[in-house]
């Protein structure tokens, strides 16, 4: 155990806590059980150790991280550190990256119902499935997602600038106040085309990488590794994958065509859809359906995003589009607390009230004329002018 200890204070020795994300004010750190689930690379570890800095410092006797993916665990099981960690007197047990764990949900189980007083905060991948996992912890544990960085986040890292969250009723309804307060702290859109091509994973402030070429590192490791442990994916269709993935990116944007999709993959329309739904599982991509109610769920999206403007940088094959670029901002944005759909009149719908028209400062709306709570989200504007709002503002949800 001592190792583990000594990596908990290394890991905190190199700590960055000038900036925290806004999940860290979200979650009930009281709770008895804790799941934070996210894709790689989304800044899971850094926020879980600064929780562990801000409310017991630094010693491990009071609160230990331990990473599920260390040599300890070739020779002890995670059932051995709960006993042994308890018995010193420990109060907080921080488990990174369960998902590396086989039997990670059994165990979890058994310490949780055995020791009442040694709280468990821990995280995985957005594959995990709390509920069917092999011990269904749904009853017990408080789960929350956390995506990447927001418009907001963003400038608060990269540019020191710390605005308000706004909520969708807020951008929509007072979109002037919101943009006027944004306006008088900086200038959004000189930043927000960085943000769209690498400014969405907190690693972007790390010195001395490729960023687009170290996101492509990401998503083959969850490609190669994740997905087939999670998802239980043939190894053997990673290559097939990656061309489900090229397709999709290069897109303008991508309407679904699952019978082109198998000729260009090589793989049947049923492994499609399949394989669709645990890529968007892995965010790496967002499904969109046209009626949340329609059988076409079982079948088919209407269409496909990449999860993220910067996934579209670093993965497709042709220079991105300006158009799919704001649409996959967009989406991005708002189906992270929202309830998103594509519509045929305007290009979404939310939350079955709001109609959503994106497109650029001269977007004109006739495509909305005479709709009910009808907006546009234009881009390369500072301030909203009636029903325009600028695309920028949508990322100050959280």
């Amino acid at each position: 155990m001592e190792q583990l200890q000594n990596q908990h204070l290394r890991m905190l020795s190199h700590l960055p806590t000038q900036y925290e994300r806004s999940l860290m004010n979200e979650i009930n750190w009281d709770a008895r059980l804790i799941a934070v689930r996210g894709a790689r690379g989304v800044g899971k570890t850094t926020m879980l150790l600064q929780h562990i800095k801000k409310e017991y410092g630094t010693d491990p006797q009071s609160a230990l991280y331990a990473s599920l993916d260390h040599l300890y665990f070739t020779r002890h099981t995670l059932l051995d550190l709960a006993e042994t960690y308890h018995k010193r007197g420990g109060r907080c047990l921080c488990l990174d990256e369960v998902h590396k764990y086989d039997g990670w949900s059994r165990e979890i189980k058994i310490i949780h119902d055995g020791f009442p007083d040694l709280q468990i905060i821990f995280t995985g991948s957005s594959l995990l499935n709390i509920l069917n996992a092999e011990a269904d912890l749904s009853r017990r544990c408080v789960s929350y997602d956390m995506q990447g960085l927001s418009f907001r986040e963003y400038l608060l890292f990269k540019e020191k600038v710390s605005l308000p969250i706004f909520s969708l009723d807020e951008i929509l309804h007072h979109s002037l106040e919101a943009s006027e307060t944004v306006v008088n702290a900086c200038k959004p859109i000189k930043h927000f085309a960085h943000y769209l091509r690498e400014g969405y994973y907190p690693f972007f402030m790390e010195k001395n990488i490729d960023y687009l070429t170290q996101l492509q590192k990401v998503v083959n490791m969850i490609l190669e590794i994740e997905l087939p442990q999670l998802s239980n994916m043939e190894i053997a269709n990673v290559r097939k994958i990656r061309s489900l993935i090229a397709i999709v990116s290069s897109g303008v944007p991508f309407t679904v065509d699952i019978s082109k999709m198998a000729q260009t993959s090589g793989l049947n329309r049923n492994t499609i859809i399949n394989y669709l739904e645990h890529l968007d599982r892995a965010r790496l991509l967002n499904r969109l359906y046209s009626d949340a109610l329609s059988l076409k769920r079982l079948q088919k999206p209407d269409k496909i995003y990449m999860e993220n403007s910067n996934l579209l940088h670093a993965l497709s094959l042709t220079d991105v589009e300006v158009g799919t670029e704001r649409e996959t901002f967009f989406v991005n944005q708002l189906s992270y607390k929202h309830h998103i759909e594509y519509s045929k009149q305007g290009d979404f719908r939310i939350d079955n009230q709001y109609t959503i028209e994106v497109g650029g400062r001269n977007k004109d709306g006739k495509q909305i004329a005479g709709v009910e709570n009808a907006f546009i989200a234009a881009d390369n504007i500072e301030y909203a002018l009636g029903n325009k709002i600028p695309l920028w503002l949508f990322g100050f949800q959280y």
